[in-house]
Protein backbone atom coordinates (compact mmCIF):
# COMPACT_ATOMS: atom_id res chain seq x y z
CA UNK A 1 0.00 0.00 0.00
CA UNK A 2 1.10 3.38 -0.99
CA UNK A 3 1.61 6.09 1.74
CA UNK A 4 -1.10 7.95 -0.56
CA UNK A 5 -3.66 5.23 -0.29
CA UNK A 6 -2.27 4.28 3.84
CA UNK A 7 -3.12 7.78 4.42
CA UNK A 8 -7.22 7.42 3.47
CA UNK A 9 -7.51 4.17 4.47
CA UNK A 10 -6.42 5.44 7.74
CA UNK A 11 -8.82 7.97 8.23
CA UNK A 12 -11.65 5.99 6.29
CA UNK A 13 -11.58 3.76 9.05
CA UNK A 14 -12.86 5.92 11.79
CA UNK A 15 -15.84 5.98 9.69
CA UNK A 16 -16.47 2.29 11.28
CA UNK A 17 -18.38 2.47 14.64
CA UNK A 18 -18.85 -0.38 16.60
CA UNK A 19 -21.79 -3.09 16.06
CA UNK A 20 -22.18 -1.70 12.31
CA UNK A 21 -22.90 -3.71 9.44
CA UNK A 22 -20.53 -2.28 6.44
CA UNK A 23 -19.72 -2.82 2.97
CA UNK A 24 -16.24 -2.47 1.66
CA UNK A 25 -16.13 -1.57 -2.10
CA UNK A 26 -13.89 -2.73 -4.80
CA UNK A 27 -10.40 -1.65 -4.49
CA UNK A 28 -8.84 0.79 -1.74
CA UNK A 29 -11.80 0.37 0.49
CA UNK A 30 -11.22 -3.13 0.10
CA UNK A 31 -7.77 -2.78 2.40
CA UNK A 32 -10.04 -1.09 5.51
CA UNK A 33 -10.77 -4.75 6.32
CA UNK A 34 -6.96 -5.21 8.11
CA UNK A 35 -7.45 -1.67 9.37
CA UNK A 36 -10.54 -2.33 11.86
CA UNK A 37 -9.75 -2.62 15.68
CA UNK A 38 -9.81 -5.97 17.03
CA UNK A 39 -12.28 -5.13 19.72
CA UNK A 40 -14.61 -3.92 16.99
CA UNK A 41 -17.94 -6.50 16.69
CA UNK A 42 -18.29 -5.24 12.93
CA UNK A 43 -19.94 -7.13 9.82
CA UNK A 44 -18.53 -6.97 6.63
CA UNK A 45 -20.70 -7.43 3.71
CA UNK A 46 -19.70 -8.44 0.24
CA UNK A 47 -22.46 -8.19 -2.17
CA UNK A 48 -21.68 -11.48 -3.57
CA UNK A 49 -22.90 -13.26 -0.89
CA UNK A 50 -20.77 -13.25 2.63
CA UNK A 51 -21.23 -11.69 6.03
CA UNK A 52 -18.58 -11.16 8.10
CA UNK A 53 -15.48 -10.85 6.18
CA UNK A 54 -12.20 -10.90 7.98
CA UNK A 55 -8.74 -9.56 7.15
CA UNK A 56 -6.99 -10.70 3.52
CA UNK A 57 -5.34 -14.76 4.43
CA UNK A 58 -1.71 -15.27 4.90
CA UNK A 59 -0.24 -17.92 2.56
CA UNK A 60 -1.51 -20.66 4.54
CA UNK A 61 -4.72 -19.17 4.79
CA UNK A 62 -6.12 -18.93 1.35
CA UNK A 63 -9.04 -20.67 0.13
CA UNK A 64 -10.04 -19.92 -3.27
CA UNK A 65 -13.65 -20.46 -2.79
CA UNK A 66 -13.78 -17.50 -0.10
CA UNK A 67 -13.78 -14.19 -2.51
CA UNK A 68 -14.79 -10.66 -2.08
CA UNK A 69 -16.65 -8.93 -4.70
CA UNK A 70 -13.50 -7.86 -6.70
CA UNK A 71 -12.55 -11.68 -6.26
CA UNK A 72 -9.72 -11.36 -4.06
CA UNK A 73 -9.42 -14.02 -1.58
CA UNK A 74 -10.73 -12.78 1.81
CA UNK A 75 -11.38 -14.77 4.97
CA UNK A 76 -14.07 -15.31 6.78
CA UNK A 77 -14.74 -14.19 10.49
CA UNK A 78 -16.27 -16.35 13.54
CA UNK A 79 -19.99 -16.53 12.50
CA UNK A 80 -20.01 -15.55 9.23
CA UNK A 81 -23.03 -16.36 7.28
CA UNK A 82 -23.02 -17.51 3.38
CA UNK A 83 -25.93 -16.86 1.28
CA UNK A 84 -26.63 -15.99 -2.75
CA UNK A 85 -26.67 -12.83 -4.17
CA UNK A 86 -30.41 -12.07 -4.13
CA UNK A 87 -30.31 -12.13 -0.67
CA UNK A 88 -27.41 -10.15 -0.31
CA UNK A 89 -28.76 -7.63 -2.51
CA UNK A 90 -32.12 -7.58 -0.60
CA UNK A 91 -29.80 -6.55 2.47
CA UNK A 92 -28.39 -3.33 0.82
CA UNK A 93 -31.79 -2.59 -0.90
CA UNK A 94 -34.00 -3.13 2.58
CA UNK A 95 -31.46 -0.89 4.05
CA UNK A 96 -29.64 -2.90 6.47
CA UNK A 97 -26.15 -1.50 5.73
CA UNK A 98 -25.26 1.07 7.94
CA UNK A 99 -22.00 2.17 6.17
CA UNK A 100 -21.06 1.59 2.74
CA UNK A 101 -17.27 2.74 1.83
CA UNK A 102 -16.88 2.89 -1.81
CA UNK A 103 -14.16 4.04 -4.52
CA UNK A 104 -14.53 7.09 -6.39
CA UNK A 105 -13.43 8.16 -10.37
CA UNK A 106 -15.19 11.47 -9.52
CA UNK A 107 -17.50 13.17 -7.00
CA UNK A 108 -19.30 16.11 -7.89
CA UNK A 109 -20.11 19.31 -5.66
CA UNK A 110 -23.44 18.46 -5.25
CA UNK A 111 -22.74 14.79 -3.73
CA UNK A 112 -22.72 12.78 -7.40
CA UNK A 113 -20.38 10.17 -7.97
CA UNK A 114 -18.71 8.22 -10.93
CA UNK A 115 -17.13 5.23 -9.90
CA UNK A 116 -17.94 2.26 -11.96
CA UNK A 117 -16.72 2.94 -15.56
CA UNK A 118 -14.73 5.01 -18.10
CA UNK A 119 -16.01 4.56 -22.08
CA UNK A 120 -14.03 2.86 -24.21
CA UNK A 121 -12.28 0.95 -21.45
CA UNK A 122 -13.76 -2.33 -21.11
CA UNK A 123 -15.73 -3.32 -17.65
CA UNK A 124 -17.38 -6.55 -16.81
CA UNK A 125 -20.65 -4.48 -15.34
CA UNK A 126 -21.70 -2.27 -12.73
CA UNK A 127 -21.39 -4.53 -9.68
CA UNK A 128 -23.17 -3.42 -6.26
CA UNK A 129 -22.20 0.68 -6.41
CA UNK A 130 -25.56 2.02 -7.94
CA UNK A 131 -27.71 -0.63 -5.12
CA UNK A 132 -25.10 0.74 -2.06
CA UNK A 133 -25.50 4.37 -3.02
CA UNK A 134 -29.12 4.32 -2.57
CA UNK A 135 -29.69 1.44 -0.18
CA UNK A 136 -27.04 1.83 2.55
CA UNK A 137 -27.70 4.24 5.50
CA UNK A 138 -24.14 6.40 4.75
CA UNK A 139 -22.18 6.45 1.67
CA UNK A 140 -18.42 7.55 2.55
CA UNK A 141 -16.11 8.20 -0.53
CA UNK A 142 -12.46 7.19 -0.72
CA UNK A 143 -10.26 8.52 -3.35
CA UNK A 144 -6.90 10.05 -4.35
CA UNK A 145 -7.47 13.87 -5.18
CA UNK A 146 -6.16 14.04 -8.62
CA UNK A 147 -5.53 11.86 -11.23
CA UNK A 148 -2.38 10.94 -12.62
CA UNK A 149 -2.21 13.91 -14.50
CA UNK A 150 -2.49 15.98 -11.67
CA UNK A 151 -6.20 16.67 -12.90
CA UNK A 152 -8.56 17.48 -9.79
CA UNK A 153 -11.38 14.52 -9.04
CA UNK A 154 -13.17 16.72 -7.18
CA UNK A 155 -15.40 18.23 -9.99
CA UNK A 156 -17.95 20.70 -10.28
CA UNK A 157 -20.04 18.33 -12.07
CA UNK A 158 -18.69 14.40 -13.05
CA UNK A 159 -17.82 13.89 -16.39
CA UNK A 160 -18.10 10.27 -16.13
CA UNK A 161 -21.18 8.26 -16.36
CA UNK A 162 -22.92 9.00 -13.09
CA UNK A 163 -23.06 5.59 -10.61
CA UNK A 164 -25.79 8.18 -8.12
CA UNK A 165 -26.95 11.52 -8.05
CA UNK A 166 -26.15 13.40 -4.81
CA UNK A 167 -25.88 10.08 -2.65
CA UNK A 168 -22.15 11.18 -1.31
CA UNK A 169 -22.25 12.28 2.31
CA UNK A 170 -18.57 12.16 3.01
CA UNK A 171 -15.48 12.87 0.51
CA UNK A 172 -12.31 11.53 2.01
CA UNK A 173 -8.70 11.91 -0.49
CA UNK A 174 -4.53 12.13 0.70
CA UNK A 175 -5.49 16.49 1.09
CA UNK A 176 -8.72 16.51 2.85
CA UNK A 177 -12.56 15.04 4.20
CA UNK A 178 -15.60 16.69 2.54
CA UNK A 179 -18.88 16.41 3.71
CA UNK A 180 -21.71 16.85 1.60
CA UNK A 181 -25.48 19.11 3.20
CA UNK A 182 -28.05 21.08 2.20
CA UNK A 183 -25.32 24.03 2.33
CA UNK A 184 -23.28 22.59 -0.28
CA UNK A 185 -19.79 21.07 -0.12
CA UNK A 186 -17.93 21.85 3.29
CA UNK A 187 -14.53 21.40 3.73
CA UNK A 188 -14.15 19.48 7.53
CA UNK A 189 -10.75 18.30 7.74
CA UNK A 190 -7.04 18.69 6.26
CA UNK A 191 -5.03 15.43 6.37
CA UNK A 192 -1.30 15.83 7.58
CA UNK A 193 1.23 17.73 5.46
CA UNK A 194 -1.45 19.40 3.66
CA UNK A 195 -2.88 22.89 3.25
CA UNK A 196 -5.79 24.79 2.67
CA UNK A 197 -4.45 26.50 -0.42
CA UNK A 198 -3.19 23.20 -1.78
CA UNK A 199 -6.65 21.72 -1.38
CA UNK A 200 -8.29 25.01 -3.19
CA UNK A 201 -5.75 25.18 -5.67
CA UNK A 202 -6.34 20.82 -6.54
CA UNK A 203 -10.05 21.19 -6.01
CA UNK A 204 -12.53 22.29 -8.90
CA UNK A 205 -15.57 22.34 -7.33
CA UNK A 206 -17.24 25.01 -5.22
CA UNK A 207 -16.46 24.26 -1.27
CA UNK A 208 -17.18 26.17 2.03
CA UNK A 209 -14.62 25.42 5.02
CA UNK A 210 -15.56 24.74 8.14
CA UNK A 211 -15.84 27.20 11.29
CA UNK A 212 -14.24 24.04 13.20
CA UNK A 213 -11.84 22.95 10.45
CA UNK A 214 -9.26 20.18 11.58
Amino acid sequence: MSDVRLKIIKRAVKEIKDGMNVNLGIGMPTLVANEIPDDYQVLLQSENGLLGIGPYPAEDQVDPDLINAGKETVTAARGASFFDSAESFAMIRGGHIDLAILGGMEVAENGDLANWMIPGKMVKGMGGAMDLVNGAKRVVVTMEHTNKKGESKVKKECELPLTGQGVVNRLITDLAVFDFTNEGMILTELQEGATLEEVKEKTAAAFTVSEQLK
